[in-house]
């Protein structure tokens, strides 16, 4: 179950409505089904569950207590809660800072400022880990193909060091003229909270024996594939 409302502002308000009817009672109505006929739900959630607040080189575990702090995370914990009651057989994954080929995402935002902008500010006090669409695929194809433990799981790409947004855009523009300078959460004013620690920890989907590549390693590969 991948549908979801991600407009996290504007799930503060004028959203508000839509952001409930799709991420709990849209996630509700999937569960149910599961359970009527038998079928094991993989549910995609979100580290916005959390308050993202854990001291930074903290990572976030499965048993940690979810405390969101936005419409949007509340509504995704909502939706957490909803599988755990209807749905016999499940996996929750959580994720975050996720990019591929679809969609809106920050590789392609930051591709096409960079277009027209040759010096570019991003944010350095946000701290987590990007995750490649096709590793969260895989992972959740491993989780129901192998018959994992049900149960929640967390997944992004690896990393050896600490990564900020930052530092991630440096690695998307590397190879361009680009200037990209550091900021902090300050400078871009948002109705929604964003969380300054989203770093998932990946031990218990390492534990399966699934292989996890770092988030550098999965960005070659994105743009070795033909997505630069």
């Amino acid at each position: 179950h991948c549908a979801a409302y991600t407009a996290v502002d504007a799930a503060e308000d004028e959203g508000k409505e839509l952001n409930y009817a799709i991420n709990v009672t849209g996630t509700e109505n999937v569960a149910k089904a599961a359970a009527k006929y038998g079928a094991t739900l993989v549910y995609i959630s979100t580290d916005y569950v959390f308050d993202g607040e854990k001291p930074v080189g903290q990572e976030w575990l499965e048993t940690d207590t979810p405390d969101p702090k936005t419409e949007y995370g509340r509504t995704k914990r909502l939706g957490e809660e909803a599988v755990e009651k209807y749905a016999d057989k499940f996996y929750i994954i959580r994720t975050a800072w996720v990019f591929g080929n679809y969609g809106k995402n920050f590789v392609f935002t930051m591709q096409n400022l960079a277009k027209n902008h040759p010096r570019l500010t991003v944010v350095n006090d946000q701290h987590g880990r990007p995750t490649w669409t096709r590793t969260l695929a895989e992972f959740m194809c491993h989780l129901a193909e192998n018959q994992k433990e049900f149960g929640y799981y967390h997944l992004s790409n690896d990393a050896a060091e600490d990564t900020t947004w930052y530092d991630f855009a440096l690695e998307i523009l590397k190879d361009t003229d680009v200037e990209v300078a550091p900021v902090d959460s300050s400078a871009f004013p948002a109705k929604a909270k964003r969380p300054l620690n989203s770093t998932m920890n990946l031990d218990k989907a390492k534990a399966t024996g699934f292989d996890i590549p770092t988030w550098q390693e999965a960005l070659k590969e994105f743009y070795r594939q033909g997505k630069k």
